[in-house]
C-alpha cells in the first residue's frame, strides 16, 4: 500500500425520519438558511411542506432557490450567490441529488468570494472559505453529501470542470433512505452507474497491487450496488435496497476508494463530463456508455490484470486465462448496464460518431486540469468504441 492522509469531518445522520433532523442542526450555524433545490420532485413528493414545517418549527428563516437542473450550471450558481449574500444568508441547506448539493457548494464558497466563481473551476483562484452546507439526500448517486466537490457546467463555454476544497465538506447530511423511493427506474440506474463509475476509475487505473482492502472495499462497494438493483429493478419501493444503494454511493467517493493506490485517473468522468456538457445527458448515463468503451480499450492495449481481477471477486467468473476473463467481465458489465435500463452506446443518446474528435477535445481541458496522462487521441479511440 502507499502512503496516505485521509480527512472527512461530515456528520451523518443515517436512516428513516434523518431529515426530520434538520432545524436542530441548522441552529448550530445560523438562524436564516438559503434552501437550495431542483424543481417538482420534492413538492411533489410533500418534502418541501415538511422540511419548511422544521424550519419554521426551529425559527429558522428561509430563502429559497430552486430550479437547480440535473447538469447544475454556472449562471444558475451566480444567481444563488447574488441571493445569499443580499439577504444575508448564514448557511445553504441542499435537499436534492447531487446537482443539487453541488450547486449548493458552489454557492457556499462563492458567498466568500468576491472574484469570479468561475476562477475556482479552472483553477485560478482557491477556496478560502465557505457558508455551513446541509445537505437531505433524495437521489443517491454522486457521493457528494460526504465529500469536499462540486462539479459545475459552464453552458457558455460547455465546460464542465470541478472544484475541491475542504471547506465545501458538508457540515451534516441526512440519509433517509425512503426519500428515494420515489426516483424512477432509469435515474435510479444512473445514480448506481455513477456511485460505481466512483470506485472504478481507481481500481482499474491503479498499479498498485497490494492494497488489498481497498481493493476489497471497492469490490464490496460495487457487489452491494449491483445487488441491490438487482431488486429495484423489480420493486423501486424496497427499502433494503435503497438503504444499501444509498450507503454505498457515500462510501463510493468520499475518499476511502482509493486509499494506498498510487497515481489514479478518473478518465472516465473526464470524457463523460465532455458528454454531459455537450448534449446535456444525464452524467450516469453518460458513464454508462464510457465505462465499457474504457474496459474494450484496455483489452486491446493488453491491459487484462485488473479487469480479470475484477471479474473473478465481483462477477464469479471462473477461469485462469486473464484475458478471458477481461474480455467476459467486458460482456457481463456492458450488458448489465443495458439490462437495467442505461444506454451503453452513443447512437442510443443521439450523439453522432462524427463527433468524436470534438468531445475528444472538449474532454482535453479537464485532462489537463486534472493531471492525467491520456491524449486527445486516446480518448478518439475510447469513444470509438462506445459507437456500437
Amino acid at each position: 500500500m502507499e502512503n496516505f492522509r485521509f480527512y472527512n469531518p461530515v456528520k451523518i445522520i443515517f436512516g428513516k425520519g434523518a431529515e426530520n433532523n434538520a432545524g436542530k442542526e441548522i441552529t448550530r450555524y445560523g438562524q436564516n438558511v438559503l434552501l437550495v433545490y431542483g424543481r417538482n420532485s420534492i413538492k411533489q413528493s410533500r418534502l418541501y411542506e415538511k422540511i419548511l414545517y422544521e424550519l419554521q418549527k426551529a425559527g429558522i428563516k428561509v430563502v429559497e432557490h430552486p430550479g437547480v437542473k440535473s447538469n447544475p450550471v454556472l449562471q444558475h450558481v451566480k444567481e444563488g450567490i447574488e441571493k445569499a449574500i443580499k439577504t444575508k444568508c448564514e448557511a445553504v441547506l441542499a435537499v436534492g441529488g447531487g446537482s443539487v448539493i453541488d450547486e449548493s457548494k458552489a454557492i457556499a464558497a462563492g458567498v466568500k468570494h468576491s472574484g469570479d466563481i468561475w476562477n475556482f473551476f479552472e483553477g485560478k483562484s482557491k477556496i478560502t472559505g465557505a457558508l455551513p452546507i446541509i445537505t437531505i439526500l433524495t437521489l443517491a448517486a454522486s457521493g457528494s453529501e460526504m465529500n469536499a466537490g462540486c462539479v459545475i457546467t459552464n453552458e457558455d463555454t460547455r465546460q464542465k470542470f470541478s472544484a475541491h476544497s475542504p471547506h465545501l465538506f458538508p457540515k451534516v447530511s441526512m440519509l433517509n433512505p425512503e426519500l428515494t423511493t420515489s426516483v424512477p427506474g432509469d435515474y435510479t440506474a444512473y445514480g448506481v452507474i455513477d456511485a460505481m463509475s466512483h470506485v472504478l476509475e481507481g481500481y482499474f487505473s491503479t498499479k498498485t497491487d497490494n492494497a488489498f482492502i481497498t481493493d476489497e472495499l471497492c469490490e464490496g462497494i460495487c457487489k452491494t450496488l449491483i445487488k441491490s438493483m438487482n431488486i429495484l429493478k423489480n420493486d423501486l419501493t424496497n427499502y433494503a435496497a435503497r438503504a444499501n444503494v444509498m450507503w454505498s454511493a457515500a462510501l463510493a467517493l468520499n475518499s476511502l476508494q482509493r486509499l494506498g493506490y498510487k497515481n489514479t485517473e478518473f478518465i472516465n468522468h473526464a470524457i463523460e463530463h465532455s458528454l454531459s456538457a455537450i448534449y446535456d445527458i444525464p452524467h450516469g448515463a453518460g458513464l454508462s456508455i464510457v465505462i465499457p468503451a474504457y474496459m474494450r480499450f484496455n483489452l486491446e492495449k493488453g491491459n487484462f490484470k485488473r479487469i480479470a481481477h475484477f471479474g473473478k471477486n465481483v462477477l464469479g467468473i471462473n477461469t485462469t486465462n486473464e484475458e478471458k476473463a477481461a474480455s467476459e467481465t467486458v460482456r457481463r458489465i456492458k450488458e448489465w448496464f443495458s439490462e437495467i435500463g442505461s444506454p451503453v452506446t452513443l447512437k442510443e443518446v443521439n450523439i453522432p460518431s462524427g463527433d468524436i474528435p470534438d468531445i475528444a477535445e472538449n474532454a482535453m481541458a479537464t485532462v489537463k486540469a486534472w493531471g492525467m496522462s491520456y491524449a486527445r487521441r486516446s480518448i478518439e479511440e475510447i469513444l470509438k468504441y462506445s459507437v456500437a
